[in-house]
């Protein structure tokens, strides 16, 4: 709690030192200009800010001085007095005392415990008839330099009075705010970060000549590079990055005025906080969040006699929630409201001409849930100030899709709504999977990647199948509608030399497609450049990027491919005609994981979205190093853990055969997870059993009909490499 305090006290250090540093030069522009109001305004709410936080963090010397220059400050602003100079001098020599009082703090000294009655007199005496005193000259002329009265004057190099001292363990800290930190320019910090982005350019190109060249020298000198432009980037990246709470700030007020305007009482819940999200994201998802908070209070929250009569609260709860997972960060906000009516949501939308009523009709639950993000649709009766135009959820869905993120929306009848947003961390470097198709390149963000399939030509023809002029293949028993990049960007086939077809599959849209093309390269960190206004109307291009080789490669929409082509129309077409899973109740989501064997007979699985690929590697790569064994991976080195000897306690038996490595990310770091064998990749509703160990187990559940262990991928990153998370993470 004490860090919590300090972190809160430097903050306030550091903004009034800022204001503070103003307020010198708005008083001489005051005084020369007393009627100027928007000066006069800028110095009331500094004065009033620092007031307002003073009683939050207990320091009562410092309130109640400047509680009086607050109170002279409204009268000025509201013109019943007018500035002159002993006004000025005597709010002068208020800054200069709230100025020490900082530096006192800052020190670590407490308030100081100077005297501060008689400047509160002189603030007193201001719009007053002061007397003269006979030995004083006369007041300066306007524009004469200004000097406080004598009684207001500090008397230099006579110390303090001493403060009565504390108990030891009570005494503050020092804080340090003027060496510790410094504030910049948030244009100059965008210029460090696309320089940032250069040198990654710059990086890759290196990486991709030292892995062609036998010098052992240029080898380990891009390695050294590699990791110093790691380490760079994600210290570049820190510095734009802000909490989330920055935004979670506003919303009482937001909630409260929504909530009075709708005749409901709302309780508003806020989780996640210190979840850290780049400048630019923070700015981008305040407009669609307000519009998702307004929603679940307008048509989630029932009135507090509907709440009463179904046996809840009368006070309704909003739950704006964030977290990092799988590289990216997830925001969910829920109600504990009515749900979502989906047969007034069928009914208006056929109403209002969104969908036809056959459509309608064989719609699922899910299907119809998803229509409330259609532009123009809304279920209120009548327009007011809070709903009723149909631009509320479609705004959010747009503005979230445009930087990159998803929308999906879970609704269960009589017990609330989550609307769950994913969305990248930063917008300037992605990490990307890199394909070929008709002799181009093209990047892929691997926020939209799935899974990679690859399909022997002599049995694609059997695999790939056409129903109602849509390519699909049938993937573990779920029809995949198909896209073939060379025909939808009408580049050149790949000819009759191919000896497979390589499968993208992807996520657009809450709903999967593959692409084929004709190679896949590898996965790296790009730069997101964006597109010159020639390219801006195409909409299955996001940016371009640098390759290694000097070479621009376009960025894949995923989005506006799967518009483009008629995927995301034609799969919502085909969900509606295909029943729902018998086994898969309304509400409920499904999971999609990897399983994976662990010794000779242990049955294992963990969330795909923590796996960043899945490798081969021959024994003799495996080193020793510091304790552990590691393997140079991709420019890198790799730590391994053989999962056989960390949770089944058993020695790794090793052979001449390749080892099945589970790459996964967390963090900006990656660990190797070293198994039997890859068993399948499953969708399923997972519903955990029984409780998590010590070992690295979550729990149970039931997978393809077999009981299966759930990894804790989390445990074991914190077990491995506990310098990536802090103690409060660790434990959490």
């Amino acid at each position: 709690m004490a860090s919590e305090d300090d972190d809160i006290m430097r903050e306030f250090l550091l903004e009034s030192r800022d204001n503070l540093s103003q307020l010198d030069q708005d008083f001489v522009t005051l005084e020369q200009n007393p009627r100027d109001h928007a000066v006069l305004s800028r110095i009331f709410r500094c004065i009033h800010t620092i007031k307002g936080t003073c009683g939050f963090l207990n320091l009562p010397s410092l309130e109640r001085l400047t509680h009086s220059g607050e109170t002279q400050l409204s009268r000025l602003r509201d013109g019943e007095i007018l500035l002159d100079t002993h006004a000025t001098s005597a709010l002068l020599a208020m800054v200069d005392a709230v100025r020490r009082v900082l530096a006192s703090l800052e020190r670590g000294t407490g308030e100081g415990g100077e005297d501060f009655a008689p400047i509160i007199a002189e603030l007193s005496k201001i719009g007053q008839a002061v007397p003269k005193p006979a030995s004083e000259p006369a007041a300066p002329e306007s524009g004469a330099s200004l000097r406080p009265p004598p009684s207001l004057r500090p008397v230099p190099a006579e110390p303090a009075p001493a403060a009565v001292e504390a108990p030891a363990e009570a005494a503050p800290r020092a804080l340090n705010v003027g060496d510790s930190t410094v504030r910049v320019d948030v244009a100059l910090l965008d210029r460090v970060m696309n320089l940032v982005g250069e040198l990654v350019l710059a990086r890759n190109q290196i990486l991709q000549y030292g892995a062609k060249s036998q010098d052992p020298g240029l080898v380990a000198a891009s390695q050294r590079l590699n990791l110093l432009t790691t380490e760079l980037q994600a210290g570049v990246m820190k510095t734009r990055m802000q909490p989330i709470g920055n935004v979670w700030n506003r919303f009482p007020r937001v909630v409260r005025d929504v909530a009075k305007a709708c005749g409901k009482k709302v309780n508003l819940e806020l989780e996640g906080n210190e979840t850290e999200l780049d400048r630019s994201i923070i700015e981008a998802i305040w407009e669609p969040l307000i519009h998702a908070v307004r929603n679940a209070i307008d048509h989630g929250i029932e009135a507090p006699e509907r709440r009463r009569a179904a046996g809840k609260p009368a006070a309704g709860r909003v739950l704006l929630r964030a977290y990092h997972e799988g590289g990216q960060v997830n925001i969910e906000v829920s109600d504990d409201g009515a749900g979502i009516n989906t047969a007034k949501v069928r009914a208006r939308s056929v109403e209002r001409g969104l969908v036809s009523a056959e459509r309608a009709a064989r719609m699922n639950e899910r299907e119809v849930a998803h229509l409330i993000f259609l532009p123009g649709f809304s279920t209120a009766d009548s327009v007011t100030t809070v709903s009723g135009r149909g631009v509320g959820m479609d705004v959010v869905k747009t503005n979230i899709e445009e930087i990159g993120g998803t929308v999906d929306i879970v609704s269960r009848p009589g017990f609330g709504t989550t609307l769950k947003i994913k969305i990248p961390l930063t917008l300037a470097i992605i990490p990307a999977l890199i394909v070929t198709s008709g002799g181009e390149r093209f990047a892929i963000p691997q926020v939209n990647l799935l899974e990679l399939v690859r399909i022997e030509r002599t049995s694609s023809r059997r695999s790939i199948e056409t129903l109602h002029g849509v390519p699909l293949y049938r993937l573990r028993g779920n029809l995949l509608p198909l896209v073939f990049l060379n025909e939808a960007l009408e580049l050149p086939g790949p000819g009759a030399g191919v000896d497979a077809v390589n499968i993208v599959v992807l996520q657009a849209d809450d709903r999967q497609f593959g692409i084929v093309v004709d190679g896949i390269s590898d996965t790296e960190e790009i730069v997101v450049k964006p597109l010159g206004k020639e390219l801006k109307a195409l909409n299955v291009f996001a940016g371009a990027t640098i390759m290694g080789d000097g070479r621009v490669a376009l960025i894949l929409d995923v989005l506006g491919l799967a518009h483009r082509t008629g995927v995301v129309s034609a799969t919502r077409e085909r969900a509606a005609l295909e029943p729902a899973s018998p086994e898969q109740t309304p509400g409920e989501a499904r999971e999609r994981l990897v399983v994976f064997r662990v010794g000779s007979s242990s049955r294992m699985a963990m969330p795909l979205e923590k796996v960043a690929r899945i490798e081969e590697i021959a024994p003799e790569r495996v080193e020793r190093a510091a304790g552990r064994d590691v393997v140079q991976y991709r420019g890198a080195i790799l730590p391994l853990v053989w999962l056989e000897q960390e949770l089944l306690g058993e020695p790794p038996l090793l052979s001449a055969e390749p080892l099945v490595v589970i790459v996964c990310a967390e963090r900006g770091r990656s660990v190797g997870l070293v198994v039997e064998e890859i068993l399948d990749v499953v969708e399923e509703v997972v519903n955990v059993q029984g409780h998590g160990s010590e070992r690295g187990v979550l729990g149970l559940a039931t997978l393809q009909g077999r009981v299966t262990e759930l990894l804790d991928v989390h445990a074991v990153f914190c077990r491995h490499d506990p310098g990536s998370f802090t103690r409060k993470e660790a434990a959490a």
